[in-house]
C-alpha cells in the first residue's frame, strides 16, 4: 500500500526572467515501510521536491496524498495536526540546530510545540529515551551543538524528527556533510530505525553508492523532471536513460586493473527558467536527435515498474 502518492506535482519560483521550474510534473508512489532514493546533480530539484512534499514549500500545483488524505488542499491549521506524521532530517546538522539551545532543549522543542505533554518529568524521560534510541550518551544532555562533532549533531536532528512518532521522514542528504566512517554509522542507524518503527523514507542524495545501499526504489531527477524510476537493483543492472548511464559510469571502481571510462556530458545545461518544449537533457546527450530537441518525451514503462523519460530509450537499449 502506498503511504505517499504524488501526482503532477509542480513547484515554480518567480524570477525577473520568468518562472523557474524547480519541480515539474512529478509522479511518484512510496510504499509504506520502504525507502525511495532521489538522486541527481545539484540544482536538479530533489531537495525542493522533498520540501514541497511535506509543505515546507507550498506547491504551485498537483496533489500529494498522504495516508489517503490530500494534504495539498487542507489549510495550514489543518495541516499542523498532520505535520506530526511527516518530518525532515536536514543536510547540515549544525545549520539546522539553534546554537543557543542544549541537546535536551533541542530534542524537547517539537514535543513542546505540538503540546504532546506539558509534564516536565514526562518530557525529560521522553528526551532521554530518544537520546538512547539514536545513540547519544545521556551525559550530553546539557551540551551545545558547537561542542559536538558532526555525527552527534546529526543524531540530534534524527532525534528531533523522531520526537513526534512520524510515519514518513524526508532525509535531505543527511550524510553528505559527514566523514565517511560517520556516514556508515548514520546510515545503519536510519535502517535500524526503519525496521524497528516501520518508517517510510524519501532519501535525497547525490551519492549513488549511498542510495544503492539504503533504497528499495530509486528515481533519477534532471532539471525538475523524473527521468528514470525503478527498483534499486534494477537501476544498476539495466539503466535506460543516457543521463542515468552517465551518472553510473562516474562511480569509482576500487580496482586498479579495471579501466574506468566515464561517459562525458558536454554541452550547456538547459535553463530551468521557462524551459523549452523539448528533452531537457538533449543539449548534453550524445544520442540526441531532432525529435529530442523539438518535443518533450513522456514517461514510458520499459519493463514492469521501470519508467523512463526518453524518446530513444528502447532503441538505445538494443544497441
Amino acid at each position: 500500500m502506498a503511504l505517499l502518492e504524488i501526482r503532477d506535482l509542480k513547484k515554480y519560483f518567480s524570477t525577473p526572467r520568468g518562472m523557474l521550474h524547480a519541480v515539474d510534473e512529478v509522479n511518484l508512489d512510496i510504499e509504506e515501510g520502504t525507502t525511495l532514493g532521489v538522486v541527481g546533480e545539484s540544482g536538479c530539484g530533489k531537495s525542493t521536491l522533498g520540501r514541497t512534499v511535506i509543505r515546507l514549500l507550498e506547491p504551485t500545483s498537483g496533489t500529494v496524498m498522504f495516508d489517503g488524505k490530500d494534504i495539498t488542499s487542507v489549510t495550514k491549521r489543518q495541516f499542523h495536526a498532520l505535520s506530526t506524521q511527516m518530518q525532515m532530517i536536514f543536510q547540515d546538522p549544525y545549520a539546522s540546530l539553534d546554537p543557543r539551545m542544549s541537546v535536551a532543549e533541542l530534542i524537547a522543542e517539537p514535543i513542546k510545540v505540538h503540546k504532546l505533554t506539558r509534564n516536565r518529568a514526562e518530557i525529560s524521560e521522553r528526551v532521554r529515551d530518544l537520546m538512547d534510541t539514536v545513540g547519544l550518551a545521556r551525559r550530553l544532555e546539557r551540551s551545545y551543538p558547537h561542542e559536538l562533532d558532526g555525527g552527534r549533531r546529526q543524531r540530534i536532528g534524527i532525534a528531533r524528527a523522531l520526537a513526534l512518532n512520524p510515519k514518513f521522514i524526508v532525509c535531505d542528504e543527511p550524510v553528505s556533510a559527514l566523514d565517511v566512517s560517520i556516514q556508515a554509522q548514520i546510515l545503519n542507524l536510519l535502517q535500524d530505525l526503519q525496521q524497528e518503527k516501520k518508517l517510510t523514507y524519501m532519501f535525497i542524495t547525490h551519492n549513488l553508492s549511498v542510495v544503492r545501499h539504503i533504497s528499495n526504489e530509486i528515481c533519477v531527477m534532471y532539471l525538475g523532471r523524473v527521468v528514470e524510476k525503478c527498483e534499486a537493483k534494477e537501476l544498476f543492472v539495466h539503466p535506460y536513460h543516457p543521463y542515468t548511464k552517465a551518472l553510473l559510469s562516474a562511480i569509482p571502481i576500487p580496482n586498479i586493473h579495471i579501466e574506468q571510462k566515464p561517459i562525458p556530458m558536454t554541452g550547456e545545461l538547459t535553463s530551468p527558467i521557462n524551459p523549452p518544449n523539448a528533452c531537457r537533457f538533449a543539449p548534453r546527450c550524445p544520442y540526441a536527435t531532432e525529435q529530442c530537441r523539438s518535443s518533450e518525451p513522456a514517461l514510458e514503462e520499459m519493463t514492469p515498474g521501470h519508467v523512463v523519460l526518453c524518446h530513444r530509450a528502447k532503441e538505445l537499449n538494443d544497441l
